[in-house]
């Protein structure tokens, strides 16, 4: 599968340029692909950051119910002593 790229010019300063070469002749890769993978992390981590931010609002808003919470602590303990139990066991 080819994916279509679109070229742009990005302006850096003689450090950022220095590290970007040392980075990419460490990993054996172009500029422009430890360029994107930045860009790419950098990206993720925003939209991850956003993700939180709206779980947080919609809790905020509408919170769990002690009932909620009392099933979610009982099914947690339970999970807990499954892999313990699991976990003691010999292959």
């Amino acid at each position: 599968m080819v994916i279509a790229r679109k070229q742009t010019l990005v302006q850096l300063n003689d450090e950022l340029v220095r590290l970007l070469d040392e980075r990419a002749t460490r990993e054996r890769r172009s500029r422009s692909a430890v360029i994107r993978s930045a860009v790419e992390s950098y990206l993720h981590d925003e939209r991850e950051a956003e993700i939180d931010r709206e779980i947080v609002e919609a809790y905020t808003r509408m919170p769990q119910t002690e009932q909620e919470v009392g099933w979610l602590d009982a099914h947690v303990k339970d999970t807990m002593r499954a892999l313990d139990e699991e976990e003691d066991e010999p292959w």
